[in-house]
């Protein structure tokens, strides 16, 4: 296989990765583009790559940069600007683990802490069922949250060697 095919193979494979993970496609695959790439790539690079509107590689190279995932690089007597994607995969990790947590665990404490405190008789089968349900939901997303924080916290090497234990 030639490193072109290589690279759109992964590209893609990315992408779909990312829309199962609950990540846009096209933010996937620039993100796969910007990693594997050695050099910067400017947003018209981009585009002719993967085939995208304009809008849509300046938005999506934006939301990466927001989350932390792409980085802006100027280039000596270039106007254009140019994006490379962070190398570092323990550090891409880290950051989609923070934006999920941000986007997906912080609303559902809100909720859940909304929900939990109904009105209503303790004796009611209907409420016991649903504050029995709340409070095991409840315990699964402090957990899942205290082990975001863990790996957020943790640095690579814990993580790489627990990891591999977990593999063994």
């Amino acid at each position: 296989m030639q490193l072109e095919e290589a690279k759109e193979k992964f590209v893609n494979a990315w992408g779909t990765l990312g829309s199962n993970w609950g990540i846009n496609r096209t933010m996937a695959q620039v993100h796969a583009l910007l990693l594997v790439s050695s050099n910067p790539m400017s947003a018209e690079d981009i585009m002719a790559e993967l085939n995208i509107s304009r809008g849509n590689a300046n938005m999506t190279v934006r939301e990466l940069i927001n989350w932390g995932l792409v980085y802006k690089v100027n280039q000596k007597g270039e106007r254009k600007e140019f994006f490379e994607g962070e190398k570092d995969i323990y550090k891409v990790a880290k950051r989609v683990l923070i934006e999920r947590k941000k986007r997906e665990l912080d609303p559902i404490f809100k909720i859940l802490s909304d929900v939990k405190t109904i009105e209503g008789s303790k004796s009611d089968p209907e409420v016991k069922a649903f504050t029995d349900r709340i409070a095991d939901i409840n315990d699964l997303v402090n957990k899942a949250d205290t082990f975001a924080h863990i790996i957020i916290k943790s640095d690579e090497h814990w993580f790489m060697n627990s990891l591999m234990k977990l593999m063994k």
